[in-house]
């Protein structure tokens, strides 16, 4: 008897381990910048398959900075976002490919009302399958995008990400008057219509 329950419990605690590894080979984290994070968060936390986005820091030299460091533009820091997301439900090339309709890759000086080195684009690669997955898209996208001017939107080895302060965390849902009057005041989604056709965001 006290065999079988050895046996029994082996067998259930390599069920139970076997379903975590699953389960935890099914997240992944991409990190991309956009511009103003608030708006970047609130864009893919609508897609179905995202189980997280937070807003924060990246690519720059500062050690944990603020969000005033970071704005200065002598950081060298991103706004960025870092989405968890369920790969089982949404591909990293899906997620890739929709970033690109959600921002203006022309611009080299920053996004829509927001100028300098916060708020440029660039995609952030963890590993070797991030970066092929993210080359091939910007490749795609290059063949296909419906404009003329040159897309300047990078794509990165990631750095470390830096968490941004708690405020601007769900800043959309935390403060929905000013963020969609910013929204709407900055031009972002009249110019990615004037780029892309439509705005992507509004079918989710």
């Amino acid at each position: 008897m006290n065999k079988m329950k050895t046996l029994l419990g082996s067998a259930i605690g390599s069920l139970i381990l076997t379903s975590s590894l699953s389960s935890q080979a099914a997240t992944q984290t991409m990190i991309v910048a956009g511009g103003c994070f608030w708006c970047v968060e609130s864009d893919f936390e609508k897609i179905d398959g995202v189980i997280d986005v937070v807003s924060g820091y990246t690519g720059g030299h500062q050690e944990n900075p603020t969000y005033k460091q970071v704005s200065s533009g002598k950081t060298g820091h991103y706004e960025a976002v870092e989405i968890t997301f369920d790969d089982e439900k949404v591909s990293l090339e899906t997620l890739a490919n929709y970033y690109w309709k959600t921002i203006d890759p022309t611009d080299d000086k920053g996004q829509f009302c927001d100028k300098g080195t916060p708020y440029l684009t660039a995609m952030f690669y963890q590993n070797d399958e991030q970066k092929a997955v993210f080359e091939a898209s910007l490749k795609n996208v290059e063949q296909t995008k419906p404009f003329d001017a040159t897309i300047v939107t990078p794509i990165l080895a990631a750095s470390t990400f830096y968490l941004a302060e708690d405020y601007h965390q769900s800043y959309y849902t935390k403060n929905p008057i000013r963020y969609n009057y910013y929204r709407s005041s900055c031009g972002r989604d009249s110019r990615i219509e004037e780029l892309w056709g439509e705005v992507v965001t509004k079918k989710h």
